[in-house]
Parts: structure tokens; sequence; C-alpha cells
């Protein structure tokens, strides 16, 4: 057995997922803890014909299909996805360790036996559309391999009846558990009963100096400008950057086409980035006057840079299906409730107001610490020879 923990997280080519999976892999470096990222590629044609009837997954893909030929029909478009696919694949390339591909759960199983043990990183590991190929449940591990987690998340604020039971059984599988939103603890203990921990995402870990070495320092854009991101496909979050805009004088930067094909977004920004990777989109948050968005990781960036952000709802607040939970949660714990858009109104009657930063850096310097001492806890168990999974033994 090789002395390497497995660790297990989202690959997705999105700025959060790739950021937070950097910033995760680092820490546990500096820790001691050698590890890698576990490459897994699905093969179990029936498990994913079965995730056809979920339905909330069913309108991802079909959105996500849409998005593919719209790109393909679409010339600027499709300049823009195969940009932005460039940008990250150079950074996974450099700055990410992976393991080699296993091809099909039963690779995955065997070629994983290597591992002493498994960490589960952060972002929407078990968000219920993810559950389909039981990766992030971790339950392909062997049973005496000790199982924890770091700031995971379900990314929403209720798990559907039927997938209750199967979210209780993956849960009570795992030796130590935290989560990245007080929605997600709540989670926890109605399905089995048990109280963790509530920590910081991986990104927030690490501080603005230790962004500052790990991510080159470059202004993408000599003016001032607006920075735009968002997720969601609202008209309404794009006119109001637009009137920001008009009001300040300041042009808009953004990166079109996040997750949804917004039309839009043509009009919102006054220059365009094409080959935004990762690094690009630190650095775009990092030089911003303002900051416009419905992302947690653009909040979490802005936070970091102590700039003027407003944030937008991405989902109706009673949609069952929300992700805006792990937004709320982070802003409640900072006290910045104030920079919600909803609870606030029209931006242009209070953009100006300054942020006190001095108090909410020390919040977060206390949520780090807390944070830290479960990690270093974990990272304790992960490095002791002999650890057997004691949940797997029940």
């Amino acid at each position: 057995m090789d002395d390497i923990v497995g660790l297990v997280s989202v690959r997705n080519f999105n700025y959060g997922s790739i950021l937070q999976a950097f910033a995760f892999q680092s820490v546990l470096f500096r820790k001691g803890i050698n590890n890698e990222i576990i490459l897994y590629k699905k093969r179990n044609g029936v498990k994913q014909l079965l995730r056809v009837f979920n339905m909330p997954l069913l309108k991802a893909k079909i959105n996500t299909l849409k998005r593919s030929i719209y790109a393909k029909l679409d010339k600027d478009v499709n300049s823009v996805m195969r940009a932005r696919h460039s940008s990250f694949s150079e950074f996974v390339k450099k700055k990410l360790v992976f393991s080699e591909e296993y091809d099909g759960r039963k690779s995955l199983i065997e070629g994983t036996k290597k591992y002493r043990a498994f960490i589960l990183g952060s972002d929407q590991v078990w968000n219920p559309m993810n559950l389909g190929s039981d990766f992030y449940t971790l339950l392909f591990c062997p049973k005496n391999k000790l199982k924890v987690t770091y700031a995971s998340s379900f990314g929403v604020s209720q798990i559907p009846n039927y997938q209750i039971r199967r979210t209780k059984n993956y849960l009570k599988a795992i030796d130590q558990i935290s989560v990245r939103e007080d929605s997600g603890a709540q989670i926890v203990k109605r399905l089995i009963g048990k109280d963790v921990p509530v920590v910081v995402d991986p990104t927030l870990l690490l501080d603005a100096e230790d962004w500052n070495s790990l991510i080159i320092d470059h202004r993408e854009c000599e003016d001032k400008y607006i920075f735009a991101y968002f997720v969601g496909a609202s008209p309404g979050h794009r006119d109001a950057v637009k009137r920001l805009s008009k009001n300040t004088g300041l042009k808009v930067i953004g990166i079109p086409f996040v997750d949804e094909l917004a039309k839009s977004d043509y009009f919102m920004v006054d220059k365009e980035y094409l080959k935004v990777g990762p690094s690009e989109f630190v650095n775009l948050i990092r030089h911003a006057e303002f900051i416009c968005t419905d992302s947690f990781h653009a909040t979490v960036f802005s936070i970091q840079y102590q700039k003027l952000f407003f944030v937008f709802d991405r989902y109706k607040v009673d949609d069952k299906a929300s992700m805006n939970s792990r937004l709320f949660s982070i802003l409640r714990k900072l006290g910045l409730e104030s920079r919600l858009v909803s609870q606030r109104g029209d931006i242009l009657n209070w953009y100006e107001e300054d942020i006190d930063f001095a108090p909410v850096l020390n919040k977060l310097k206390n949520l780090r610490i807390d944070s830290e001492v479960y990690l270093d806890k974990v990272c304790n168990m992960l490095k002791e020879p002999n650890h057997i999974n004691a949940a797997g033994e029940d």
C-alpha cells in the first residue's frame, strides 16, 4: 500500500470547483498529507439510465445539451467555450495532482485499494443530482479504510424524499463528517442524528496573501471596471449591472455563458474576456472596482480582496432545488447580509456604501481557526499508520 491519500473532488470545468480543489490540495500538501485527486470515468450504463428519472438532473442534462448544440451553431459562443476550456485545461495540468484514470467502477475499486485513506473534498459533492455513480458517497472505498470529509456540500436545503434512505446509508459509513453550510449540518443531524462541524470552503482556508503567492498577480484590464459574473440567466440582474455602469461611468467586464446561455450577456458587457481560466478569474476580481454576482466563489474572492460587491439571488428563495443556502450561510456568518440585493433593493441607492472589512476579516479569521482545528484533527487521523474505519465495521 502506498503512503498516499485518495482525494475525491469535483472535476467540473467551472471556476469554483477547480479553485476549491486547488486550494484544498495545496493545504493538504502544506500539512504533510501526500495526496492525489482520483480520476474516475463512469461506465455503468444501467445506473446512468436510471438517472434519467431524476427530474432535476434531467433538466440540467437537457440544458447542457441545448448549450452544447447552441455553442456549435453559434460561432461567437463556440469561440468563448473553446477558449475557456483551453484555459481550464492549462490551469489543471499545471496546478493539480491527479491519479491515473480509473475507467469504470471495477477499475476504480481495484485501483484505489492502494490508498491508505480517503478524503472527500468540498463543493456540491452530495447534491442529489450527483449521486448516480456512488462516487461522491465513498461507497466504492474499502470498508476498512478511513473515510473523512471536508466542507462537503449538499448544495440544496432539502433532500428529495426518494433519496433520503440512500443518503442516510452513505453518511453512516463515513468516519468524520464536516459540511460547508448550516443547512448541510441540519440535514446530517436530521438524517443520522449526528452533530457535525460547519467549516469554511477550502478557498477560505487561504487568505489573500496566500492566494497572491499561488496565483501570479496580473491586471487583465488597465481601465477601472465593474466585474459581472452570473451563473443564472436573470435578465434583471444584467439590467442592474448596466444601470450601475451608466451611473458610475465604469466599463463592464464579464464572463459570458457561464452555466446558461443568457442572450442578455451580449448586451451587459463592454468587454468580453474569452480565455478566462481560474487564474484570470481571481485576477479580474482582485482588480475590480465593483463585483456583481450570484456566485458563491465570486463572493468569496470579493471578500478576500475586500471589494465592494453585490450579491444577487440565483434562485427563488422558496425553490427546493435552490443553491442559495451556501451564499446566505457565509454572508450571515460574516455579517454581510446587507450585500444581498434582494434585501436592499435598487443598488443605485446604496452602491457607494463602504464595507467595514475589519470586523469581517476578524470573523473570517476565527472561522478559519475553527476549521483548521477540525482539519488538523483529520490530518492526524490520516497520518496514523493503522487506522481502521470504525464506521465500516458496524
